[in-house]
């Protein structure tokens, strides 16, 4: 037999076997930064862990933003707002792989260890993959949790110091995932604790195989999952950078799902009859963070310079396609409390160049931007809205080296305020302004990472503090609607858009529903 007639045989077995075996590949943007949810903050490694791997005591309904139950089946708050108890769900089964096999179900010891680990300085774990809890502490879930008590095996008390209104909300997002406090114990017995965000172990309805660094990760359905599922049998990640590389994954049926689909494919997508696309509007801003620890950052008259220099309609023309909106405030309009009566920065290169003569830099400045290195629906071509934006500040005397990294470096060394500029942006995860605007611009957001303009400014924070201790309603979006004045006066970002979602995938996958907080989930997913 020929070489070729023999590869082409191995290659249509090849797909026989997969057809048969209901393999579902994803083709993701980029490689997870940890499989420990509690770890990450970003998109692409939630989808690697939290509702893949992982579980949490309430979550949300598919598609929506409703809290309902998940390892807990029932919950009662007190009066006053300060004590929670939840009821948790028996015969819950922790995955059994080549590296761990449980003894025993799921139950109030692994939720006391879960949270502890990011609460409790002392925790054998707290230190563990560098002991930055990103989410937790920019949240300052650690001052607000007084206690977390086991009144039995299948009931959990969670005692706070002061009401917190979003705190349920909070309880659903991927940070709270449950760990499995046997494994812990198991990783210390043998020195190898770092394995635990390395080598996850959850309830959720997949089971992690393998991890090739930038390549692939291999997931395998759990037979004991306790929640309903699609007929998925092996989940397969195929980390892909490049939209247009992802696009001919998706068309030659090397990938059943695309994520991120690039704005210009979109048309050509819908016209291919073996394919679908799904859309929605995005709980989303993208935006461009200046670090105010940095000059000439430090200096308001430049940070509105920067807001005044950049053409933000010609970029939702050139990057999105006309698929987004231009954002003025650091929430998304289809979040409650948003301020509509906030006045944005017109386009004005003129207005920029007063202002910085004013600030004491009549012969502009040079400085470095960080552009996206990966997809994210809030900024589809973070390269090209670089050279975009680079061009606009050079017009005003700004000359601006553009850089970027790796996706996991990326978030490293912006976490810890390496950069100058940078592109980000943000999918809320909760439906709640306090996941805007308290994560990425509150006080305590500075040191745990989140808040990459490193911007603390006292009547903001002072603002978002009283509104989430508030449960009036009327209040909180009063207090919220003055933190959004506060912001865009003071300018630490130039907000760019809020996007469209697109999703992109093979016209025989049933089940999938498009999350509002960012998700890809595939629990549901049929392949027919």
């Amino acid at each position: 037999m020929k070489k070729s007639l023999l590869v082409t045989l191995l290659i249509f077995l090849s797909f026989t076997n997969y057809a048969q075996a209901k393999n579902f590949v994803y083709c993701s943007e980029g490689s997870p930064s940890s499989f420990n949810p509690q770890l990450v903050t970003d998109g692409t490694s939630t989808n690697a862990t939290a509702p893949t791997i992982y579980n949490t005591l309430v979550g949300f309904l598919e598609g929506s933003t409703k809290i309902i139950p998940s390892l807990a089946t029932s919950w009662e708050i007190s009066k006053d707002k300060l004590v929670y108890t939840f009821v948790l769900r028996h015969g819950v089964k922790f995955h059994t792989t080549k590296y761990f096999t449980p003894t025993r179900d799921f139950n109030a010891s692994d939720v006391v260890f879960s949270i502890d680990r990011q609460r409790l300085a002392n925790h054998p774990y707290h230190l563990i993959s560098g002991g930055k809890y990103e989410y937790f502490d920019g949240m300052e879930m650690g001052k607000l949790i007084k206690d977390v008590k086991i009144l039995d095996p299948y009931k959990v008390q969670i005692t706070l110091n002061s009401p917190e209104a979003p705190f349920l909300a909070n309880m659903a997002m991927s940070f709270m995932s449950i760990l499995s406090e046997e494994y812990g114990t198991k990783l210390i017995a043998s020195n190898k604790k770092a394995e635990m965000d390395s080598n996850p172990i959850g309830t959720g309805a997949f089971i992690f195989q393998s991890y090739a660094k930038d390549s692939v990760i291999k997931f395998t359905n759990n037979p004991q999952y306790w929640g309903s599922h699609g007929n998925i049998d092996k989940l397969i990640f195929a980390i892909t950078p490049d939209a247009n590389v992802r696009l001919q994954k998706l068309k030659t049926g090397e990938c059943q799902f695309a994520n991120e689909p690039s704005p210009a494919d979109i048309p050509v997508i819908k016209k291919n009859a073996s394919l679908k696309v799904m859309q929605d509007a995005g709980l989303n801003v993208g935006y461009l963070s200046m670090n105010v620890t940095k000059k000439p950052f430090d200096n308001v008259l430049v940070r509105r310079a920067v807001n005044l220099a950049l053409n933000k309609k010609s970029y939702i023309d050139a990057i999105y396609m006309g698929n987004a909106t231009v954002a003025k405030n650091p929430i998304p309009p289809t979040i409650w409390s948003y301020n509509d009566s906030v006045k944005d920065y017109e386009y004005s290169p003129e207005k920029a160049k007063e202002l910085l003569i004013k600030a004491g830099f009549a012969n502009g400045f040079e400085t470095e931007m960080w552009t996206l290195p990966v997809s994210r629906p809030y900024n589809p071509n973070g390269k090209k809205m670089g050279e975009l934006m680079q061009a606009d500040l050079a017009k005003v005397g700004i000359k601006v080296k553009l850089l970027t990294f790796d996706w996991p470096t990326y978030l490293k060394k912006s976490s810890l305020g390496e950069h100058q500029m940078l592109q980000m942006g943000w999918t809320g995860d909760n439906g709640d302004p306090d996941n805007f605007l308290n994560t990425l611009l509150g006080c305590g957001s500075v040191t745990s990472g989140s808040n990459y303009s490193k911007w603390c400014d006292q009547k903001f924070n002072a603002a978002i503090v009283a509104a989430k201790t508030t449960p009036d309603l009327k209040k909180r979006t009063a207090l919220y609607k003055q933190a959004q004045v506060i912001f865009k006066d003071q300018a630490p970002w130039v907000t760019i858009a809020h996007s469209t979602v697109f999703k992109a995938m093979a016209k025989n996958i049933n089940g999938y529903k498009i999350d509002p907080l960012g998700h890809d989930i595939f629990i549901n997913v049929s392949v027919e």
